[in-house]
């Protein structure tokens, strides 16, 4: 019985072998030559795009200092102009100070004439 046994297991095995399904084969990877191209298109983007990042960071600071240019130009325009007016003032001062001095000086003279012919 145990021959019989072993017998039954051994055709039972070869039945399920022959009617079994197969596995289907895995898909070849992708050759070499095919992901090269795609590893260049990558490197060649990449490449660009720090070329792009870089030409903006040198537009940015181009406009940073001329924006910094500018505002020197300002001040030192401001610091003209604050400077014209401030001698324009001391002048006008000076002039109001001579008409003061010498309406004061001929009243002083108008009044001794004045007490003179007392």
């Amino acid at each position: 019985m145990n021959k019989s046994l072993v017998l039954a297991a051994v055709i039972a095995a070869a039945a399920l072998a022959a009617c079994g399904k197969k596995e289907e084969a895995a898909p070849a990877a992708a050759p070499a030559a095919m992901v090269a191209p795609v590893v260049e298109a990558a490197k060649d983007a990449a490449s660009a795009a720090a070329g792009a990042a870089t030409g903006a960071a040198k537009d940015a600071a181009s406009a940073a200092v001329g924006a910094a240019t500018a505002a020197v130009d300002a001040g030192k325009d401001a610091a003209g102009t604050v400077k014209d007016a401030a001698g324009a003032a001391a002048t006008a001062a000076a002039d109001a100070a001579k008409g003061a001095a010498g309406d004061a000086a001929k009243k002083a003279a108008d009044a001794a004439t004045a007490a003179m012919k007392k």
